[in-house]
């Protein structure tokens, strides 16, 4: 594991907790020797981010829409920046560029891009590992929606289980490092497919 990108909120969020984990994780990433990859900007958690493992004395890589470029004011102190042409090359070239994605609190854009990558990942698109770093229960009831989809037979249990969710980053890292993907031909095959109609 090389890099590790991070999605989180262009804002700060309404505690001061969420600021002082995305500090932490842009800090560890960068002391690890692992490069952040992430959305581009200089403001919110993202900002955030960036500047801890800048400071950290890490690489940080931005990627962003030419549309959001003023929207959430691209930051010009990255290793480096890079401005594409809307969200679907985004997303792309975040994945290209990263070998885990952690999802620090955010809005509608977080999960997106989340999302996205855990679908990418069910699909055999993708075999990279997917976490959501807990701050102060932000993603407890995701968490139980995602429990809920499983109950409800929308969701196999191996691929919850294949997905981490928790607060400490040693613990974090450690599933990273350790991760083995399974596959999707595991996860929906004719079986299992028909299994959770």
């Amino acid at each position: 594991m090389r890099s590790v990108c991070v999605y989180c909120g262009s804002n700060m969020g309404a505690r001061p907790e969420y600021a002082q984990k995305a500090t932490a994780l842009g800090t560890r990433l960068a002391r690890e020797g692992l490069a952040v990859v992430y959305g581009g900007g200089n403001v919110g958690l993202m900002g955030v981010v960036a500047d801890a493992a800048l400071a950290a004395g890490g690489e940080v890589i931005g990627v962003i829409p030419e549309q959001l470029v003023g929207w959430e004011v691209a930051h010009t102190g990255l290793t480096r920046l890079d401005v594409v042409a809307n969200m679907h090359e985004r997303k792309a070239r975040m994945f290209d560029l990263s070998d885990a994605f952690v999802a620090l609190p955010g809005g509608f854009g977080t999960l997106d891009e989340m999302f996205e990558m855990l679908t990418w990942r069910q699909l055999g698109l993708g075999d990279k590992p997917c976490a959501f770093l807990d701050v102060e229960g932000f993603y407890e009831p995701l968490a139980a929606m995602m429990d809920r989809m499983v109950e409800e037979r929308f969701l196999h249990a191996d691929q919850r289980r294949d997905l981490w969710h928790g607060d400490d980053l040693d613990a974090l890292l450690a599933w990273m490092r350790a991760y083995e993907p399974a596959h999707a031909s595991k996860h929906m095959d004719g079986k299992r497919r028909k299994d959770l109609r």
